[in-house]
Parts: C-alpha cells; sequence; structure tokens
C-alpha cells in the first residue's frame, strides 16, 4: 500500500473516531445533571412517542348527548339475585332464606356456615308441628346490604360480618331484628410485615389504628385497605379511622382534616379482599387490612407477618328483616341456638374462627346514619388533593357487536354517575384503528354531555388492537400530565378478549411499569387471563363481567377508583 493510500485510511479512521466522540459526547453531556428518573422518564416519552406514531388515530367530530340528571338506582343496576349461589337449599315447605357473608358460607375454610345449614336440615326441627329448614344465600355483606337496602330482593334474615351492616339496614327503613349478636367469631386486624412492625414498635411504642394512621400520614408506612362501600373490614377501617381523629364527634372538621392527611398518603385502595391480597404478594405494601380467619388459614403470610385487631369484632350478628310471620322468626331462633352449640363451634375453630378471643370491640357500633354519613365522606375526600385523570378505552371489535356492546353503553352511561365532579375523563374506542372520541377534560356538564353522546355513537366492526387503544391512553394521559402535573392517571379497558392486532403486550410493559398507571380491565364474557396480565402490571383490579352484572360491578368499580 502507498504512503498516500495509508494516509487516506488513517485519515479516514480519525474522522470515524471524532464523529463516534462527538455522537457519544453529546448524549452523555446531554444527560448530565439529571436523575436517573429523569433519564428514564425521557426515554420512555421517546419509546411512546413512537409507538403512538405507529397507529392510525382519527379524533372523532364531537357529538353531544343528552345527561341524565336523576340520582343513582342502585336497585336497577343490581343483577338478578339468582347470580349469587344457594349453598345449602330448603328441604321443607316450612323454611326461612338467609344472605350469609362469603367467609363462612362458601366451602373448605370459608364453608362453617354451609356444612351446619346443612346438618340443620337434616335434623328434623319442626316449628309449631311442622318440618323446618333454611336456605343459605352466598353473597358479601356489602352487596347483600345493597339488596336490602332498596327493596330489590329483601330475604328473612341475613347474617352478614359484622354489626354496621345491620345498622345500615335499619336506617334505610327497613325493620331489623337481632336474634342473635354472634354466630361465629372473628377479628378484623391489619396484617403487617414483621420487620416494618417492629420498626413502628420502636418509633410509636405500639402498633394500632391511631398510630398506623399516624404513620401513613407522615409518609412512613405503605398501607392498603377496601372498598368500604363493598368490604366489612374496610368500612370498619375507615370508621375505626375517623375516630381516631377526634373521638368525640368522627364526622367533625378536626376528623375530615385527619383523614385527608392519612389519605393523601394511601397508595391502594381494593375492591376486593382477593385484589388486596394479590398486591400484598407483590411486596408493594407494608400493611394491609384482613378478618383474622382468612390470615390464619394463608400459609404465605403466617411467618411474615404480625397481625393487629381494630375496630368492631367480626361476630356474624344474625337479623331477622321486614314483618315476619312468627313461623318464620320462630325457625330463625331455632337456627341460631343450633349453630351455637359447643360441636358446631369447635369446628368453627378448626376453620380459623373463634380465635382471638381475648379482643373486644375498641368501637362502639355507630348508626346507620353516621356510617352512611362516614361513606359519602369518604368517596368526597378520598383522592385528596390530587384529582383522577381517567382515559376509558373500549373495544368495539365485531366480536363486541350485539348484546356485549349494548351492556358496554349501558355501563358506561350508568356507571358514569358515579365520577366524582373534581376528576376528568376521556374515551377512546379500538377495533383495528382507534379514535379518540372524547379528548381528557374536567368532568363538568359539558363533557357528560360529550361522554353520553360519544358512548351512544359506538359502533362495532373489525379487529381487537387492545394495546393501540392503550398507548393512545397513556400518551393522551402522559400529555395531560404536561399541563397539570398533581393528576393521578388512571386507564379503564373494557373488552371481551384477547388483541389480535397490532402491538402486544410486552411492546407497553415497560411503558406502563415506568409510568405508574394502574390499568383497569372489565371482561365481557370475555378470556380474562388476558385481562388479567394487564391489570396485573401495576396491581389494578381485574373484572370478569358477564352481561348480567357488568352494570353493577363497573358501578362499584368507578365509585372506588373515581
Amino acid at each position: 500500500m502507498s504512503k498516500q493510500s495509508k494516509f487516506l485510511v488513517i485519515s479516514i479512521l480519525i474522522l470515524g473516531l471524532v464523529f463516534v466522540l462527538v455522537y457519544y459526547g453529546i448524549n452523555l453531556t446531554s444527560n448530565l445533571g439529571k436523575s436517573k428518573a429523569e433519564v428514564t422518564s425521557e426515554n420512555a416519552g421517546k419509546q411512546l412517542s413512537n409507538l403512538y406514531e405507529d397507529i392510525s388515530v382519527t379524533t372523532a367530530e364531537p357529538v353531544k348527548g343528552q345527561i341524565d340528571l336523576d340520582p343513582i338506582d342502585v336497585a336497577a343496576s343490581l343483577p338478578d339475585i339468582s347470580k349469587f349461589p344457594i349453598t345449602v337449599n330448603s328441604t321443607t315447605d316450612q323454611f326461612v332464606e338467609i344472605f350469609s357473608s362469603t367467609e363462612k358460607s362458601g366451602t373448605g375454610v370459608d364453608g362453617w356456615l354451609t356444612e351446619v345449614a346443612t346438618e340443620f336440615n337434616n335434623a328434623g326441627i319442626e316449628v309449631d308441628g311442622k318440618p323446618a329448614s333454611v336456605k343459605i344465600r352466598n353473597i358479601a355483606s356489602g352487596t347483600a346490604t345493597d339488596y336490602i337496602k332498596t327493596g330489590k330482593y329483601v330475604p328473612d334474615a341475613f347474617t352478614p360480618s359484622n354489626e354496621l351492616w345491620g345498622k345500615m339496614a335499619e336506617a334505610s327503613g327497613v325493620k331489623t331484628q337481632l336474634i342473635a349478636p354472634r354466630l361465629v367469631g372473628n377479628v378484623p386486624g391489619i396484617v403487617i410485615a414483621k420487620a416494618k412492625y417492629d420498626a413502628l414498635v420502636d418509633k410509636y411504642g405500639s402498633v394500632n389504628v391511631k398510630t398506623v394512621t399516624e404513620a401513613i400520614a407522615n409518609n412512613e408506612f405503605s398501607m392498603g385497605y377496601t372498598d368500604p362501600f363493598a368490604s366489612s373490614t374496610g368500612l370498619n377501617f375507615l370508621v375505626t379511622a375517623l375516630h381516631t381523629f377526634d373521638n368525640s364527634d368522627s364526622l367533625s372538621d378536626k376528623a375530615v382534616q385527619g383523614f385527608e392527611k392519612f389519605q393523601a398518603n394511601v397508595p391502594f385502595i381494593a375492591s376486593t379482599t382477593l385484589q388486596m391480597r394479590d398486591a400484598a404478594k407483590s411486596g408493594m405494601l407494608d400493611g394491609f387490612v384482613l378478618e383474622y380467619q382468612t390470615f390464619i388459614n394463608a400459609a404465605e403470610l403466617k411467618s411474615g407477618y404480625v397481625f393487629t385487631p381494630f375496630g368492631v369484632r367480626h361476630d356474624s350478628p344474625l337479623f331477622a328483616l321486614g314483618d315476619l310471620p312468627q313461623e318464620k322468626i320462630d325457625i330463625i331462633k331455632k337456627f341460631a341456638e343450633f349453630v351455637t352449640q359447643d360441636n358446631y363451634q369447635q369446628i368453627a375453630k378448626d376453620k380459623g374462627f373463634n380465635q382471638l378471643e381475648e379482643y373486644k370491640s375498641e368501637l362502639a357500633v355507630m348508626d346507620g346514619a353516621t356510617l352512611t354519613s362516614a361513606q359519602k365522606l369518604w368517596k368526597e375526600k378520598k383522592n385528596g388533593s390530587k384529582p383522577i385523570a381517567a382515559v376509558f378505552v373500549t373495544d368495539i371489535s365485531g366480536s363486541m357487536d350485539g348484546e356485549p356492546l349494548v351492556r358496554l353503553k349501558e355501563s358506561l352511561l350508568k356507571g358514569q354517575k358515579y365520577l366524582g365532579r373534581d376528576n376528568s375523563i376521556g374515551l377512546v374506542s379500538y377495533s383495528s384503528d382507534v379514535s379518540i372520541d372524547v379528548p381528557i377534560g374536567k368532568y363538568d356538564a359539558i363533557q357528560q354531555s360529550l361522554f353520553v353522546g360519544a358512548v351512544n355513537n359506538l359502533q362495532s366492526g373489525g379487529g381487537t388492537a387492545t394495546f393501540d387503544g392503550i398507548i393512545v391512553a397513556l400518551k393522551m394521559l402522559q400529555d395531560q400530565l404536561l399541563v397539570d402535573p398533581n393528576m393521578k392517571p388512571v386507564i379503564f379497558v373494557l373488552s371481551d378478549g384477547e388483541t389480535n392486532e397490532g402491538h402486544s403486550l410486552n411492546d407497553i410493559k415497560e411503558l406502563v411499569e415506568i409510568y405508574k398507571v394502574p390499568i383497569y380491565t372489565i371482561g365481557y364474557n370475555a378470556n380474562i387471563k388476558a385481562l388479567q396480565s394487564i391489570s396485573s402490571i401495576n396491581e389494578a383490579a381485574s373484572i370478569n363481567a358477564d352481561t348480567d352484572d357488568v352494570v353493577y360491578k363497573i358501578g362499584n368499580l368507578l365509585n372506588v377508583q373515581m
């Protein structure tokens, strides 16, 4: 090779090296002074923009709809009572139907009342010389109370987890008679990781609701609890917390201010106990609420967690409801006497009940009106100073044609009544392509009218590009956060099945994790595993709602999250 050729090669190599150094120097210095989180956020923003540009997105013409100003009709949203299983059927013409909370009227360790009621029906017990029996319906206490309060379906008797629900039923105008204050013993509690429990004891001297709420308010403790409209433990925790803020008046300004400070640092409110337990397994929470009977039967919790009782005991009282004939009252009384016999109480103990008997209720049972006011306060104040910005992502693919799309529209139109006015909402629909039907805006009368109009105009057809719809919603929310960084972003996906077009879960999973946006999924006769994989990224709920009960379930979900 000639000297001239060698010089040319060396020159090219030097120029290449200079280019590389300059390129990497620019990239390195562009991140100087920035935190790792800032760099990650910038990279996520670029990735999101690139994904968004790959999608065919249109913005629909705004269409206003007629808004419904009538109050929420809970009775109309409740599904037929047959949705809730009969775990013990009556065996005689003379019988009573009893609503029972789920921890005792299911199967296995949750089947104590199921077993004992079956024994009662086989015992040949008579009332007024006629054979008598019971019918047990397995239904959560909060849902059961909705049926009773609204008059949609009122059984002969009701045994919720605690006495609070009976008080609320009574306050609604339903005649209630306490037949037995206790059928079986149970206790609600805060379940805390042992290391965190020890740290709280070191700082506060003891662990109870007062010290826990103080630690949460000081951002020293991360805890979740369940929906006080649906969960016995959640309702109990709410009223106990309010009482600790002001033990003379749980609804005073002092109590409200204490609750707002505490609630501002609560990262997670679960719709169900199952969702709460799943979140706990992820390690994202230092503590959460649970009944002792569930705790003692959960092998994964017993070794690494400490259980601290609180509030009113969960002793499964038994109420007679309405103006019953005397023979029905007598059956209910005989049933209470039967199930409280020593041999049946021992069976209960073997299933995790009748433990922690030394614990006495630290809170007097409030009247129903106060409990209802406490729920209302929670609804108004639970988001504190961080209003929600939510985008509803709706599947309008061809498989949603007919009844699924009809019910999706109905659930959105009725469910939106649960949205708080301080929040903002938007609507996206997708099939093979994606449409921004309603840009994010404050949920005032105009936005509500646009939302109603867009929902009414939804039409089905095409493939299912679910993750394209989620990408568009993420982009809308990130743009909204640039305008108002104080908002809390949320996505609700309503679909009937798996994605068959567009991007995949792997394309967006890391983005969703970085942005920490919870994605709640509602399935319409759906492949629930596909939807659960989306919601599990940030510990959001996935609801498997068929066309009969989706209106009620989505109403409950929006009530909790919005």
